[in-house]
């Protein structure tokens, strides 16, 4: 399932984020509780640790605790009781957008989606931190595990909504390969497709390309380097491609930094175990079934694998199913290879 577009600037949610802002702190009457709140949250600057703030400060690590969970329990009081407008304005804002992409969205998009062109790193502390005193909203917190990410309240506290992307994780990993959000959704319990890719971009453990999901190690959907992309690349032809044809399709791809060279690319196929040349600067993927090797050998193992002389059409046949070469190159071999011996009329077998 793809993501919806992202708006344009006229359909973008009028929000007044900074205004928002300005007004909470506004409502703080202590200037040392402000300046504990806006360092962490990183409302004007980058966010800072405890430890930072209380040596700031002079106070102690768990001093500034205290008073920062103090300072959220008021300021989410009040406006639960309507003291705060500001609050219950981004609320409403962050609540109509969160019901059209699956009641949850990571904040970066959260951020997008409310305010278009004006996002970065300093909109997205103060759309969190509004976020964080919504009463009707539930904010999950970033970790090892998982994206900072804003939810409907309704459908569950932060635990829950850990718990449900876990389980979206490990429906992929029981699969074992990439997955489209329906084929996720027709195993697990959501009601909508949508609140299930809502899930798999809060994870930090997985990765999406062409609408397909999977974890990040997998090259499928996250292709690190140009080996990876190249997989991808022949994954999706399904069929063996000229080293040339390779590099042309990486350029017309969606990956980041796809501006490689052919020759670049013609290197990594010959580095890589898992690509078989099979003919003149033809590649195939080794998990088709194709291994390395000249024509003789593959000639050779055919006949191994046979146990008993095959006419050369066959050969011809066979070789053809694991090599793209030429009908003469391969009954040349046969001709010309000492370790083949006619037995019998356009026969051949594998010398003992």
């Amino acid at each position: 399932m793809s993501q919806a577009p992202t708006k344009t600037t006229d359909e973008v949610s009028s929000v007044d984020i900074d205004g928002a802002v300005e007004a909470i702190l506004g409502a703080i009457e202590q200037e040392r509780e402000r300046e504990i709140i806006t360092r962490r949250f990183g409302l004007y600057d980058r966010k800072e640790t405890l430890e930072q703030i209380g040596e700031l400060l002079g106070i102690t690590r768990e001093r500034v605790r205290q008073l920062e969970k103090a300072i959220l329990v008021r300021l989410s009081l009040a406006a639960k009781e309507g003291r705060i407008p500001a609050v219950q304005s981004v609320e409403k804002a962050f609540l109509r957008e969160l019901s059209e992409s699956g009641r949850l969205a990571t904040v970066a998009d959260l951020t997008e989606k409310v305010l278009g062109s004006k996002v970065n790193n300093l909109s997205r502390s103060r759309v969190a931190f509004a976020a964080t005193l919504a009463p009707k909203l539930v904010v999950v917190n970033e970790n090892d595990h998982y994206k900072n990410a804003v939810a409907i309240a309704e459908y569950g506290d932060e635990k829950k909504i850990q718990k449900a992307v876990d389980e979206v994780v490990a429906g992929i990993k029981k699969h074992g390969q990439p997955l489209t959000i329906e084929q996720l959704h027709d195993q697990l319990n959501h009601e909508h497709p949508s609140h299930v890719h809502a899930l798999a971009t809060v994870s930090k453990h997985l990765s999406s390309l062409k609408d397909m999901w999977g974890l990040n190690k997998w090259p499928t959907v996250n292709p690190k380097n140009i080996r990876d992309k190249i997989y991808v690349i022949l994954s999706e032809n399904g069929k063996p491609m000229h080293f040339s044809e390779i590099a042309d399709s990486i350029k017309e791809s969606d990956f980041s930094r796809k501006n490689v060279t052919t020759q670049a690319i013609h290197n990594e196929l010959i580095k890589d175990k898992r690509f078989v040349l099979i003919g003149r600067g033809i590649y195939a993927l080794d998990s088709w079934g194709y291994t390395k090797g000249t024509v003789s050998d593959t000639i050779t193992e055919i006949l191994q694998k046979s146990k008993e002389p095959l006419h050369r059409d066959e050969i011809v046949k066979r070789v053809l199913k694991s090599r793209q070469v030429k009908e003469t190159t391969i009954l040349l071999n046969l001709q010309s290879k000492p370790q083949f011996k006619r037995v019998a009329k356009a026969t051949g077998y594998l010398r003992c």
